[in-house]
């Protein structure tokens, strides 16, 4: 592929690879057929081994089960769980039935998942027990509590108007709820194998599949709407980009609700004939080494932040690598010498860094195995295959030249259909010319190099989730005794960013930093508590009255005496 060097900021990654024209479902059989005992599946936590074969059966009689109780295409189908093999399984059977895949972020409290199980209309949620300090079982009786006296499958509720049927993953009975394999086991037989086939031979590859929450700046996530033809694509070219073939073994420690582990992860390895590695159910330092040993791993995925943890965990150095090539690492800037600690100490000579939204399903731009070291460490890679990208001047919408900061956007089969139920916020994402506003500052270098400079949104990325300051206040809002809040991120080692809230509190109320993580607690998802409190009577301001964000950063900093976070970043 080559990228011609313009003058302007603008670039068409060109391909001699024709993309994909076909659904996820008949894409995942036609890898079966080619490599029906190759290993697609190791789950570590469930003692899972599966051939493609095996996964099929798996994924076919889940398929089946899903039409039995009667759900259609463009049905959506909630799934709140960490990494499992019902994950995966749910995934490629909801797509083989035309049934939309709501992915729920596990950190997700009650008052989140209301509002993603409510706006997009969900009639099935597949739920986890538990996970981490996440008691779902717990918050979906809090949430709908007719559970505890309506028949599984049968569900009415006055907080969940859509939602009917709950399966959830795990062997005990539960009031209201199927367990999985009871679910599978009763309801599969009910449906042909040529039920499911014809099912299958009705769908097309534009339509959509998928819808991932993002979080808005609103303080309302977003449902970004995912067809067959954006993920199944995007994961392939991510996965090509990478030189991989049905050989390759992936360790996927990065969670799969979001587009790093079902898009990159599965989807790259399934339009390969490869391996899927789910070491634990949520990231473990320890067993992902544990893993790239005993399975001969040839790569790893993972936000900067796991690779520190895996390089500076007690028994790196009682594994053995040498299996490891590749590997991505994205979702926030990766520190120069971690990079180069995971080519030599991990021997992932080829690891690559990606860029990307959930919009554009996700990756936009990748580095290549070749890349010079410089380029690597200092750029988020070249433009990817058939997508196009241009820099800005947010003000005019012009293209600026090369080398001059401006806001990014993309186009091509990766934008995504549009939030789901939400013309309005569309329309501001994606203008008539089909050009996602990513909203993110960048330069084109005269290669074809793009380089992630900042953001025009004022978005926190911390250790790789994206967090949205306004989503914060809002919440804070809520709280009697605060008057004023204003959320920002200031840098740390660890997480790229933390999140600090500056607090204006009513006439004559007191309160401590603890007194709001306390307010905080299970309300919100844990990373989005803040870590630093400021109690101040009065924020920067503008003349014109608007919030001086950057000033807040600054003053936070020197106060916190934080100057020394800030991390040089490849």
């Amino acid at each position: 592929m080559e990228n011609t060097p313009h003058k302007l900021s603008y670039l068409s990654g060109t391909s001699n690879t024709p993309l994909l024209g076909i659904t996820i479902g008949d894409q995942f059989d036609q890898t079966v057929a080619q490599y029906p005992n190759n290993d697609a599946l190791i789950v570590y936590h469930q003692n899972i081994r599966w051939t493609y074969q095996q996964l099929q059966q798996e994924v076919d009689q889940c398929a089946r089960a899903f039409m039995t109780i009667g759900l259609q295409k463009g049905d959506r189908i909630g799934i709140w769980a960490p990494n499992r093999y019902e994950w995966l399984v749910t995934q490629i059977a909801t797509a083989k039935i035309g049934a939309i895949l709501v992915n729920i972020n596990p950190s997700y409290r009650v008052h989140e998942l209301k509002y993603a199980l409510n706006q997009s209309g969900c009639k099935m949620l597949i739920t986890a027990d538990q996970f981490k300090q996440s008691n779902y079982t717990q918050m979906l009786y809090e949430l709908a509590p007719e559970l505890n006296t309506c028949p599984a499958g049968q569900l009415k509720s006055k907080e969940l108007p859509n939602l009917t049927t709950i399966i959830r993953l795990h062997s005990d009975d539960s009031p209201g709820m199927y367990p999985w394999q009871y679910f599978i086991d009763t309801f599969a037989e009910d449906t042909s194998a040529e039920a499911l086939a014809v099912q299958q031979t009705g769908l097309a590859f534009d339509e959509p599949i998928n819808i991932q929450y993002t979080s808005g700046t609103t303080g309302y996530p977003k449902g970004a709407t995912l067809s067959h033809h954006n993920i199944l694509n995007n994961g392939y070219f991510v996965a090509r980009t990478m030189n991989f073939t049905d050989q390759d073994r992936l360790i996927i420690p990065v969670p799969l609700y979001h587009c790093f582990g079902m898009v990159m992860g599965n989807l790259g390895c399934i339009t390969h004939g490869a391996t899927m590695i789910y070491p634990s159910e949520g990231f473990e330092p320890d067993k992902v080494l544990q893993a790239a040993e005993q399975d001969k791993a040839t790569a790893i995925y993972g936000v900067p932040t796991m690779f520190i943890a895996e390089l500076e965990h007690p028994d790196f150095d009682k594994h053995n690598y040498g299996s490891l090539r590749t590997g991505i690492m994205a979702g926030s800037p990766c520190p120069i010498e971690v990079m180069k600690q995971v080519q030599s100490k991990m021997h992932m000579s080829e690891v690559q860094i990606a860029y990307g939204m959930t919009e554009t399903s996700p990756v936009s731009t990748q580095t290549r195995v070749g890349t010079p070291l410089q380029k690597q460490v200092s750029t988020v890679g070249q433009i990817h295959p058939h997508l196009e990208v241009k820099v800005i001047d947010p003000e005019t919408g012009k293209v600026v030249p090369v080398n001059t900061a401006g806001e990014l956007c993309t186009r091509g089969y990766s934008v995504m259909l549009g939030y789901w139920n939400d013309e309005e916020k569309t329309r501001q994402a994606i203008d008539n010319a089909r050009w996602m506003h990513t909203g993110d500052l960048a330069t084109i270098d005269e290669d074809g190099y793009i380089n992630i400079v900042g953001r025009i949104k004022d978005m926190i990325i911390r250790g790789g989730e994206n967090v949205y300051p306004r989503e914060i206040e809002e919440f804070l809002y809520t709280h009697p005794d605060i008057s004023d809040v204003q959320v920002i991120g200031v840098p740390d080692k660890k997480y790229g960013e933390e999140i600090m809230a500056w607090v204006k509190l009513k006439e004559g109320k007191a309160l401590t930093l603890e007194d709001i993580k306390e307010f905080c607690q299970g309300k919100i998802a844990h990373f989005k508590v803040p870590r630093y409190v400021k109690f101040t009577d009065e924020f920067p301001m503008t003349v014109t009255g608007k919030i001086r964000k950057v000033e807040m950063r600054k003053v936070s900093v020197q106060e916190l005496g934080l100057e020394s976070e800030k991390m040089e970043t490849a």
